[in-house]
């Protein structure tokens, strides 16, 4: 074989090796999956009704009404004052 062949064949192919390294990423694997989100929608909504429970409970210590009677309370009287 010419010496100048496989010198040649040797760096076409140390350039398409080096080319498919640099191309290479480890993380694309766990970029195709993407975020989950019915389990996020699932925690978010466990947190809202953790948090309003909370809220609540707080209220009901102090002698005051839920907050939800509260808020349709001033719903309610928003509404009547546009009559």
């Amino acid at each position: 074989m010419d010496p100048v062949l496989v010198i040649a064949g040797g760096m076409v192919a140390l350039l398409v090796v080096c080319s498919l390294l640099v191309g290479w990423d480890p993380r694309r694997e766990r970029q195709l999956v993407g975020p989950d989100y019915a389990a996020m929608s699932e925690i978010e909504s466990h947190d809202v009704e953790d948090m309003l429970d909370g809220i609540n409970e707080r209220r009901r210590r102090a002698g005051k009404r839920d907050l939800g009677e509260e808020l349709s309370d001033d719903f309610l009287r928003s509404t009547w004052d546009d009559d």
